[in-house]
Formats: structure tokens, sequence, C-alpha cells
């Protein structure tokens, strides 16, 4: 385990600066418009001033999900967003670091416990374009769930950037260190590429499964929602 952790953390520490942006969805399609009204676009303003972005998802009016390495010292949340040159009627929400909660066993080297709740402040207001996905719960965590798909903005195949919401199916492999550092895996050319980081891996019955975080050798992780369900449920009560 902490051999694969080292090795992981030399794979990773050379394409985490290019994960943290919005996404590069390779060999999907785009969605309908607000047809996946809980995705959301994080713009990170970082402890060196500079911006990067990630994606994420609501959970309820208060939370927005994504993963821990999207830290930084404030977020801008843009909700209701399908086609990034046009904004009007999106709400934003500023959200400072006292109000994000990594998971408090996140290891940025090899990415272990890579899950993030947001707090905004005011609520979100729900409507046609602005709602929360459900999550999977504890009783989901013994089997690989099918027929799943990860959500996201940013650069296609041709390596351009699509300001529009796209979206790939995937398919999730049984590997047993996913297993073992709590982490869903996907193999192969299509899928979340560098930068999806904090979306949705929405598997049966439209639920959250996942959170996209990093990728090595052409696997790509998410950290499984159910193994955190005590977690996730404690911050959302208590916070």
């Amino acid at each position: 385990m902490f051999t694969h952790c080292k090795l992981t953390a030399l794979i990773l520490v050379l394409t985490l600066h290019d994960q943290v942006h919005t996404g590069e969805i390779v060999g999907g399609h785009e969605v309908a418009p607000h047809s996946r009204p809980y995705m959301v676009i994080l713009e990170l303003k970082k402890s060196n001033g500079n911006i990067a972005y990630c994606d994420g998802f609501l959970v309820n009016e208060h939370f927005v999900m994504t993963a821990a390495h999207c830290e930084a010292r404030s977020y801008k949340v843009f909700l209701g967003l399908h086609d990034y040159k046009d904004r009007k009627n999106v709400q934003t929400v500023t959200v400072n670091e006292t109000n994000a909660f990594p998971h408090e066993g996140y290891d940025k080297t090899c990415l272990m416990n890579d899950i993030m709740l947001l707090k905004l402040h005011p609520k979100v207001k729900f409507n046609e374009n602005v709602t929360s996905i459900a999550l999977a719960g504890r009783d989901d965590t013994g089997s690989v769930p099918k027929s799943c798909a990860v959500l996201g903005w940013g650069n296609t195949e041709n390596g351009k950037p699509s300001d529009v919401l796209r979206e790939v199916n995937v398919n999730l492999t049984d590997i047993e260190f996913c297993a073992k550092e709590k982490k869903y895996c996907s193999k192969g050319r299509t899928g979340p590429g560098k930068g999806d980081s904090g979306g949705p891996l929405v598997c049966e019955c439209g639920k959250a499964y996942g959170v996209v975080s990093g990728n090595q050798q052409n696997t790509n992780g998410y950290t499984m929602i159910p193994e955190y369900r005590d977690w996730i449920d404690c911050i959302l009560k208590h916070k």
C-alpha cells in the first residue's frame, strides 16, 4: 500500500497542476442544456493569486461536493451553467476557505481520501436549471456499479476547449489497488482527462457514486462516495 502510494505520488506530481482546471471529456458528447442541473464550475483563487478551475456537483441547497485536491483560498461557484459563454441567469456564490471541508485524512501526495464539501452561503435557490443529485448510499458499497458516466467542460479529442457541458460513458473495472484506496477505476482513452477533477461519476438510477480524482497509466480514479457516507452525513448535519 505504501509503495503504491509513493508510486502514485511520483506520477500525479507531474499531472496534478494540469488537472485543476475545467474538464477534458474525451470521446463524449454535449448533453441537452440544463439536463444535468446539479453540475457546477468552481473558479479557484489560489494562495499565490493564480486562478484555476475544477468541477463539482450539488448535494443539497447548502453544499457542493468536489475533490479535496481542488483546494484554494476562495471559490466562486457557478450554478445553472451550460454554455460557459452564456452566463445570464446563472447563480454565483463565493465560498472562503473556512467553509471548505476536505476530508481530514486527505493525503495530497497520492490523493488518498480525495473528497471535499463546500458550504454555500447564501444557500442556492433551486429551479429548473439548478438542483441537487442523490448520492449512493452505504448499501451500495459492495459491488462495482454499471452504466456510469462522467461530465465536464473543457478540451475534447481535438485538444480544444468545449464551452458546453459534455459527458462520456465509462466502464468501471475491478482493480485491487483501487478498492484498497476506496476508489472506483476506469481504463481506456475515453473518459475524464487532465482537468475533470471534482466532477461526479454518475451511475445506476442517476446517483453520484464517485468524485473524479487522479489518473495514472491510462487509469482514471474516482473516490467512492458510499465509503464516505458517514463522513459526508456528519458534515452536512453539523457544519
